[in-house]
């Protein structure tokens, strides 16, 4: 017999899947336009902003009211951190690779939009139905590469987890080098110099040779566009080589 399995409260209601009420005054409100409320606030005065009681003002009921649509804050927030994305691009005829790359731009482009859901967003699989819907585009821009569901799903996965990195980097360094910069560090080429200074050849030879030789001075600040496509890059080639390897193997098997 089958384990009984159940989604928690708060994924029923991401889902629309709680029962209505037959009984009762029919509700003013929906959990889409909490979560559009509590989205508008975060985006204005950053999550701090985001209460209970504020939501309740902005949507104009009591906050005693939200609790019929909302189980707590912390459900809240992981409606809002699912609902931030718009629907993903489709892919149409666009090649794997060159829809897998707006797609993973697409994701930390979203992120820098609303920096404030670095501080809810979870490394855990998806549940939500909108960041599914983005996974499902990218498990259909993988069809006929030769790579099981499984790869795929790991393919997506990898992807995600780099948009998030990429975007909590870029965003420390647009709000969180105060101090550096207070000493006048002010982008990679000092960060550079500064190493050149502090670093014993002795001790850090491949290091201390590389940043003598002007690795730090490809950008005047602390990140650079370049530095995102170098790393998206690198994990695509990864992907289009595990597809040819597969390719190769399918044709043995087959001879």
């Amino acid at each position: 017999m089958a384990p009984d399995r159940s989604l928690p409260p708060k994924l029923e209601r991401l889902w629309g899947r709680e029962p209505t009420p037959r009984r009762g005054p029919r509700p003013r409100l929906d959990l889409a336009t909490i979560t559009a409320a509590a989205i508008e606030i975060a985006d204005e005065e950053g999550l701090a902003g985001v209460s209970m009681s504020s939501v309740a003002s902005r949507v104009g009921v009591a906050a005693t009211a939200l609790y019929r649509y909302v189980g707590s804050k912390e459900d809240l927030l992981t409606s809002m951190a699912d609902a931030l994305a718009p629907h993903p691009p489709e892919p149409g005829d666009t090649p794997w690779r060159a829809y897998l790359a707006l797609w993973t731009r697409a994701q930390r482009d979203i992120v820098l939009r609303h920096t404030w859901v670095l501080s809810i967003t979870k490394f855990a699989p998806p549940l939500g139905p909108r960041r599914l819907l983005w996974l499902d585009r990218a498990l259909t821009a993988l069809s006929g590469t030769g790579l099981d569901d499984g790869e795929k799903v790991n393919v997506a996965s990898t992807l995600t987890g780099y948009a998030l990195t990429d975007a909590a980097i870029v965003h420390a360094a647009n709000s969180g080098f105060e101090e550096l910069e207070e000493a006048g560090i002010e982008g990679s080429v000092d960060y550079g110099e500064v190493l050149a200074e502090v670093l014993d050849p002795e001790t850090y030879p491949a290091l201390s040779s590389a940043v003598r030789a002007g690795a730090f001075r490809g950008g005047g600040g602390w990140t650079d566009d370049a530095d995102f496509r170098f790393g998206l890059d690198l994990l695509l080639d990864g992907v289009e080589q595990l597809i040819a390897r597969r390719a190769t193997e399918g044709g043995l098997t087959e001879e």
